[in-house]
């Protein structure tokens, strides 16, 4: 029985698409540390949270420059890590909702590579901003930072910036337009930015900008993030076993009817999310949608 239910876990996973992955180790993560704690309590009969502490140490990103260069995979690491319930909880549901949206119109490859790259983006301002500002650097210093908020953040003013007219209902409230729930997030962490209340502001607004930055250069036809997505197109392709399928081969197309082919349905795409950004996406004709939908599988 147990086994059957790791091999449902582990086909759901290998089928789920990018945003389910990136919740369901964040999920892991979080479980196995839990679990691994508390088995330590056990075994050591000791109630401190060692097991958390050592995870916190080699996963966490450090503030301290000379720690961070001992420990570089940590500007990834950190951003799957999260010890509290409610940290986790809150991370994983903006998360979810977010990257829904944004894996609608951009699809899983540009999902993923804003949730990194905006990782990585809001832990260098982190660290830059405690060793250059004296309040943080007092009381932060060798502070490590955990979690996926600075993501999570990108993926949210990446999806405002793109389609800032897109409705979301919220409870008692009722809908409101994705860019008044971006903006009032980044008002938050700006308000925010000089209390002590163990919140990485500096992260958050790391992973905004970058969110904001990089939509706007791709709607100005450049990916800043292309490098990253072939990075992970040439590991993938090599970790994948290869397929003994037959491949029937077709006449080739030449690279100029290629070329023509794929700005061609560039342009519409950017067409339909120009008119979303002016009417929202309830204006769409259902061709559009199909269109819009089919690039995102593409991506």
């Amino acid at each position: 029985m147990a086994k059957s239910i790791i091999e449902d876990i582990r086909d759901n996973f290998k089928t789920s698409g990018t945003l389910h992955k990136l919740i369901y180790v964040n999920i892991g993560v979080f479980l196995l540390i839990l679990i691994a704690n508390n088995l330590a309590k056990l075994f050591t009969g000791n109630n401190d949270n060692m097991l958390e502490a050592l995870t916190i140490k080699w996963l966490a990103v450090p503030s301290n420059i000379s720690l961070l260069i001992t420990k570089p995979w940590t500007l990834i690491t950190y951003m799957f890590l999260q010890i509290e319930f409610f940290h986790i909880l809150f991370n994983l549901l903006w998360l979810y909702w977010m990257g829904t949206i944004l894996n609608e119109f951009l699809g899983g490859k540009k999902l993923f590579s804003t949730y990194i790259l905006g990782g990585m983006c809001g832990a260098l301002l982190y660290i830059v901003t405690t060793n250059v500002f004296p309040l943080l650097r007092n009381t932060a210093d060798n502070i490590p930072m955990n979690g996926a908020s600075a993501s999570v953040m990108a993926i949210t003013v990446a999806a405002a910036t793109l389609v800032p007219n897109y409705s979301v209902r919220l409870i008692l409230i009722g809908a409101i337009p994705l860019k008044y729930i971006a903006l009032f997030s980044v008002l938050l962490d700006l308000i925010s930015m000089g209390k002590l209340d163990n919140v990485a502001h500096f992260a958050h607004i790391g992973g905004a900008i970058y969110g904001f930055l990089y939509i706007r250069q791709l709607q100005n036809g450049k990916d800043i993030a292309g490098w990253f997505n072939n990075l992970v197109d040439r590991i993938v392709s090599k970790s994948s076993p290869r397929s003994n399928m037959k491949v029937k081969y077709r006449r080739a197309v030449s690279d100029e009817d290629f070329a023509a082919s794929k700005k061609s349905k560039q342009e519409r795409v950017d067409e339909i999310l120009d008119k979303i950004s002016k009417s929202g996406y309830g204006s769409l004709s259902q061709e559009e949608k199909d269109i819009l939908f089919k690039s995102s599988k593409d991506q």
